[in-house]
């Protein structure tokens, strides 16, 4: 280790390098830009990754929205274009038989009524609901709580509105929670104000009353609008969703081949898609990046080969004046490390700085592209470390080629 201390071997470096300076500079260049490469893409990758994941922020992922619409094609003595619901009884044979792979289920009601607090109102969506529903959709409150299990039970009128309703239907300051709102002109009581999401959202500015008590208002019977079902962690959505389709056409005499009879939408089928994406995404960035990293290493060894074609002359001195292979071997070497140290390092730094730049411009907001743009620390060091471990077997190459020159032979060089 000496020789990385000898100010001999370090004047010599920046003696060739000072030598051949647009050669060096546009070496370092490209070596840079591989590395900057690699942390710019790798930093987007994980922006677009924060954003998706910002974007369905608590939704249950894994989940199958399920709703009826009209049959195409005659069956059991249906005529085509039949119309029917989904009923409890659904719900029930559901969690029977997908015990396994039904982790949440929940059934939905919904209609369009005014509501009235004082002299104020406003024309707003009205769903019943059970309290499973915040555990698939997460509703985040500024205000009181949720719908219990107590509220299902005692047919409560109790509801639970969004910001923008509470300050429609309320004066500025005012409390909203034990206050009645009239819904359908019956009293009640609000028991929780939730803040709009800024991620995915089905329901958008909704006043939530217990499922019990939308039947009984509404005079709905055993009938579902739709249901919200989401799969245990493993569970192969896509299966599951076509076996429970299967499953409510058997319960509804619906043909098995009928495409129209049901409306699904399979969020992680969606999300299977982009995070598929993404994972492409990455592979190519890591692809690319390493591609450009050792391109720019190659340019380096290039660069020293010619260097070494260049001082042939002066490596023949020094070899008859007692210079040993090794000891130009390791030169040449520390020079190809050198250059690609700086490289690596100013290749991070830039990369880090874009990052913030990206950050600072696309990552704000609600609506933001690229959020949190980053590279894990541990990457960083991988990749650095790589780059030195092919700076130095790229090296090997022109100090090889160094050594193997007899001096009598060097010195004749012209």
């Amino acid at each position: 280790m000496k020789f990385l201390f000898d100010s001999d071997t370090w004047q010599e470096i920046y003696g060739s390098i000072r030598k051949n300076k647009v050669r060096t500079v546009i070496t370092i260049i490209g070596v840079l830009w591989g590395i900057f490469l690699l942390v710019v893409l790798l930093g987007a990758a994980r922006g677009m990754e924060n954003g998706f994941n910002k974007l369905f922020g608590n939704f249950a992922t894994n989940s199958v929205f399920v709703w009826t619409q009209s049959t195409d094609t005659p069956f059991k003595g249906f005529q085509e274009g039949r119309r029917f619901r989904l009923t409890m009884n659904d719900i029930e044979v559901l969690k029977s038989e997908f015990s396994d792979e039904i982790q949440l289920l929940a059934p939905r009601n919904q209609t369009n009524n005014l509501l009235v607090h004082n002299f104020k109102s406003g024309d707003f969506r009205v769903s019943g609901d059970y309290p499973v529903l915040d555990q698939i959709q997460k509703k985040q409150l500024i205000f009181g709580r949720f719908l219990n299990g107590n509220d299902i039970l005692l047919n409560s009128k109790v509801t639970v509105i969004s910001e923008d309703m509470y300050k429609q239907l309320f004066d500025k300051g005012e409390m909203p929670i034990g206050e009645y709102i009239k819904i359908n002109s019956i009293n009640y009581k609000v028991i929780g104000v939730y803040k709009p999401s800024n991620t995915i959202d089905f329901d958008g500015d909704t006043a939530y009353i217990p499922f019990t008590t939308f039947k009984k208002v509404y005079n709905t019977a055993n009938k579902v609008d739709w249901m919200m079902i989401t799969a245990h962690k493993g569970t192969d959505i896509e299966q599951m969703e076509t076996d429970i389709l299967l499953t409510l056409k058997g319960l509804h005499k619906v043909h098995p081949e009928d495409k129209r009879a049901f409306g699904s939408v399979n969020l992680g089928k969606e999300i299977g898609k982009v995070t598929g994406f993404l994972t492409g995404m990455q592979f190519l960035t890591w692809f690319v990046g390493i591609a450009t990293l050792i391109a720019g290493v190659f340019a380096i060894g290039n660069i020293l080969l010619i260097t070494v074609k260049e001082r042939t002359k002066e490596i023949g001195i020094r070899r008859a004046l007692g210079a040993t292979p090794k000891s130009i071997r390791q030169q040449i070497i520390l020079e190809s490390v050198f250059l690609t140290t700086i490289a690596g390092m100013l290749g991070i730094v830039f990369g880090g700085f874009i990052l913030f730049l990206i950050d600072n411009f696309l990552g704000q907001g609600d609506d933001a592209i690229l959020i949190n743009p980053t590279v894990n620390i541990p990457i960083i060091f991988i990749a650095f470390a790589t780059l030195i471990v092919l700076g130095t077997m790229i090296g090997l190459i022109p100090a090889h080629m160094a050594t193997v020159v007899k001096p009598i032979e060097a010195l004749r060089e012209e």
